[in-house]
């Protein structure tokens, strides 16, 4: 307002919704970008496509971009009406609104998946790091079952300032990856294997004990976690 691009009431429109808007069903936090410098991501799952679309319409009116996760394609067509260039990630079910692209990450965040059936984790990874202003490469099925698929890639490996792991069945990769870099390892679990990997928990509990003392585990199937994890240590 000071510097004449707002008006009084344009101001006093934008303070209304501080620190958080009621809409009855849910409570949009617009505060937490300057509180973490990264905005809200809606949880698409459970919700109705008109709860996300409403959520959207509120959280345009700022200028970040905005995320939504585990989404599905009816979500998607609610959320075009409000924001037409909307873009569907139909493998993890992420729908991103970009608004600006500036790059804040200092340095690449490299995400590898031991096997193709861990892709849709790691695209969860990927699109929330790159709405979050990062350089985000990936690396996709080079598991520990043919580990020359992955040695080959050392200069990759070596150049990322972030790596985010993602394996199911034992969830070896990442303690793998962790001793071949100077990098933060964020592992993920995924719910990939036959039975006794347990949907996941097999692997979890073999990233919880590598023996890569820079390896640090999120939730199973959890590729937003890693997402915003990666983020956070690519600004510091």
């Amino acid at each position: 307002m000071r510097r004449g691009r707002l008006g009084v009431d344009q101001a006093l429109d934008r303070l209304r919704d501080m620190p958080y808007e009621n809409l009855g069903y849910t409570r949009i936090d617009h505060h937490r970008p300057l509180r973490q410098g990264m905005p809200e991501v809606i949880f698409g799952r459970g919700k109705t496509p008109e709860q996300v679309e409403q959520v959207v319409r509120r959280m345009l009116r700022h200028r970040h971009n905005i995320l939504i996760t585990k989404g599905s394609p009816e979500i998607f067509e609610r959320v075009r009406r409000a924001a037409p260039k909307a873009e569907f990630h139909p493998l993890s079910g992420a729908i991103a609104i970009r608004r600006e692209r500036k790059i804040r990450g200092k340095g690449t965040v490299l995400v590898v998946t031991a096997g193709t059936t861990d892709i849709p984790v790691a695209e969860e990874a990927m699109v929330t790091a790159e709405v979050m202003g990062n350089r985000v490469e990936s690396l996709y099925d080079v598991g520990v079952a043919g580990l020359h698929r992955l040695l080959g890639e050392s200069q990759a490996l070596k150049c990322a300032r972030v790596i985010i792991v993602a394996a199911g069945m034992e969830g070896a990769l990442p303690s793998v990856v962790g001793g071949l870099v100077a990098a933060p390892v964020i592992a993920v679990p995924t719910s990939v294997g036959y039975g006794a990997s347990f949907r996941g928990l097999a692997a979890l509990l073999g990233m919880m004990n590598s023996c890569a003392p820079n390896v640090a585990a999120v939730n199973i199937d959890n590729g937003f976690g890693a997402g915003y994890l990666a983020s956070v240590i690519n600004r510091l």
